[in-house]
């Protein structure tokens, strides 16, 4: 006898879901993956460029490694100043606003999405993600969907992050906890 839990073949993506039409989403792949990932390290303002073209609020002087994915830039607001560091995906099914002068050190990991696991159809979900001005989430940390992480937050390396941080703290672990004021 077999329980199911999922049944795969019961999913649908919800209309209107990506916020663009199915072109516009593979038209962004395509140039995130040639003449975004391709460009020159020192290009910041050309990946800026490419990414407003196709809906991102980029601030000032915002830094973009080649090597960072976006999968629905137009669902991204990224403050002045700001880093977005090497392989750093920003999974962007529901919206992720990041501060000013706000670093995402390399491999991070802003996930907005996920799935049901209580549903039969696996349903999809989005929660927005928002990182307030002048944080610091260290090499490898990981977002959740539908956190908050406020002003002057330091996250350390390698932390999972599954529950909202109060400002000017610090953080470590997986689950992140809370370790001292900044």
């Amino acid at each position: 006898m077999s329980n199911s839990v999922q049944d795969l073949n019961l999913y649908k993506t919800p209309k209107g879901f990506r916020g663009k039409s199915a072109i516009t989403v593979q038209l962004w792949w395509i140039v995130q993956g040639t003449l975004f990932a391709m460009s020159p390290q020192f290009l910041y303002g050309w990946r800026r460029f490419l990414a407003k073209l196709f809906g991102a609020k980029i601030g000032k002087n915002v830094i973009l490694r080649p090597s960072v994915k976006m999968t629905y830039p137009w669902k991204i607001t990224i403050g002045e100043n700001s880093w977005i560091g090497d392989d750093v995906v920003l999974y962007s099914l529901g919206d992720i606003e990041i501060g000013k002068n706000t670093v995402i050190s390399q491999r991070g990991y802003v996930c907005t999405g996920s799935h049901d696991y209580k549903s039969e159809r696996f349903d999809i979900y989005a929660e927005k993600i928002k990182i307030g001005d002048q944080c610091w989430l260290a090499t490898d940390v990981f977002v959740a969907p539908g956190i908050s992480v406020g002003d002057g937050v330091v996250v350390g390396a390698r932390s999972s992050v599954i529950d909202d941080l109060e400002p000017f703290s610090v953080y470590v672990g997986s689950p992140a906890k809370f370790l001292k004021k900044r």
